[in-house]
């Protein structure tokens, strides 16, 4: 049976926003529509073997960044452990056929030994495939055509990180646009790191407006976007240095800010039942959840301080808001509130973030297990499938399959083969 528990919490002022409603079937950045993980998608079996495939496709270099999908196509990155080549590869995803690469000399440096030279995803949009990576003398941003073809490609500049980077594009609204939160100074590197936000045109890579920092630690989060009953959009940033941050899209002045972590961030925001939800925390421990009513005077509404993820991030449907920590330990609470709902341990590691499938969850141990739970208010656990290969990625879904990334392999399951 399950074990009910009830974790800390601050009190809540319910808000009024919703997630937006999921549009078409394409998944164009990390954790699908805005990042929320959630899809509608019929057909995603919980259970499986090899011989159920789709198809396997053998990728080229290592990597742990998630495939994007648009028209047919799946886009993702992969690199070469040994030299820090970068990869960016065009699979049909009817086939798994690998339709194109395209490589790109970059430099060896020193990163986590849980990251990889591939771990930013793409995004995508009609025109495009958008994707990032670092070295300590640059930071690339590159835009590909869906044959290939170099559209553009712009330097943000030398970046100081302990681990390297790992922070992915989003698209909006004409835009690319990108967290830089680096470190601060570190005993390797005495030259102090210049964080800024930044957005730049989809067309031709020219700088729309670019929103200065201040360093701490270097953020892995990638932005979303709250859209609230009444105002305009804006674009949600995590970082150590700022907490949760809303910037306007249309001009990258701050909105308000609220200064809610004390660690690393590393998963990415969420939008749930008119909260915006983040994580904080080390390897060391002392992770936690805060969720903060948004506005012109941001509140804390509770904070979450029991078994609460460092590197996954968050998923939620209407009433139940789903953590995911790095060992495994899977707890269901009321979004509104935070009251626990119940909490097992499903076992494993994970670096990979679980996602929400026609009221399933899925999730990638860091072995290769994909386990999947009834995203329900009691614990069932409904499948377990190993990959056969280690994986830091999170599940893509579009067009009714679902796309599983490991190390060096991509994986399509479900709808008809």
């Amino acid at each position: 049976m399950p074990i009910a528990c009830r974790l800390v919490v601050a009190s809540i002022v319910f808000g009024t926003a919703l997630v937006p409603s999921l549009h078409g079937q394409e998944w164009t950045r990390f954790r699908g529509p805005n990042g929320q993980g959630v899809s509608t998608a019929k057909g995603i079996p919980v259970k499986w073997t090899e011989s159920d495939y789709n198809w396997k496709a053998a990728l080229p270099g290592i990597g742990h960044s998630s495939p994007v999908l648009w028209g047919g196509k799946v886009f993702l990155t992969s690199a070469m452990n040994e030299t820090a080549e970068r990869i960016v590869l065009c699979l049909d995803s009817a086939t798994g056929d690998i339709l194109w690469e395209r490589r790109y000399p970059s430099s060896v440096h020193a990163k986590h030994l849980k990251n990889s030279f591939a771990s930013a995803t793409p995004a995508v949009d009609k025109e495009h495939v958008y994707t990032c990576w670092s070295a300590p003398d640059e930071y690339i941003v590159l835009a590909l055509d869906h044959d290939g073809r170099e559209a553009w490609r712009v330097d943000l500049g030398p970046v100081v990180s302990q681990h390297s980077t790992g922070s992915s594009p989003i698209v909006y609204d004409g835009m690319v646009v990108i967290g830089n939160d680096q470190d601060g100074p570190i005993k390797e590197n005495p030259n102090e790191g210049v964080s800024f936000l930044v957005a730049l045109d989809c067309r031709d890579g020219r700088q729309h407006w670019r929103t200065p920092r201040e360093n701490a630690v270097v953020s892995y989060s990638t932005p979303c976007v709250f859209r609230p009953k009444q105002g305009k959009p804006q674009l949600i940033f995590n970082s150590q240095a700022h907490g949760i941050t809303s910037i306007d899209p249309a001009t990258g002045k701050v909105n308000w800010e609220l200064g809610v972590f004390d660690k690393r961030s590393v998963s990415s925001p969420i939008v749930a039942a008119g909260l915006i939800f983040g994580t904080t925390g080390s390897g060391g421990g002392g992770s936690y959840v805060a969720a903060v009513r948004p506005g012109p005077q941001p509140e804390l509404a509770y904070k979450i301080t029991s078994m609460a993820p460092y590197v996954p991030t968050l998923v939620a449907n209407d009433k139940l808001l789903f953590l995911w920590s790095d060992k495994g330990i899977v707890s269901c609470v009321d979004v509104q509130t935070g009251e626990g709902i119940w909490r097992e341990r499903v076992g494993g590691n994970y670096s990979g973030s679980p996602v929400i499938v026609d009221g399933k969850l899925y999730c990638i141990a860091e072995d290769g297990t994909v386990a999947v739970l009834a995203a329900g208010p009691e614990y069932k656990q409904l499948g377990e499938n190993p990959l056969g290969e280690a994986s830091h990625s999170t599940p893509a879904v579009a067009d009714g399959r679902m796309y599983l990334r490991t190390y060096s392999h991509l994986i399509s399951v479900g709808g008809k083969k």
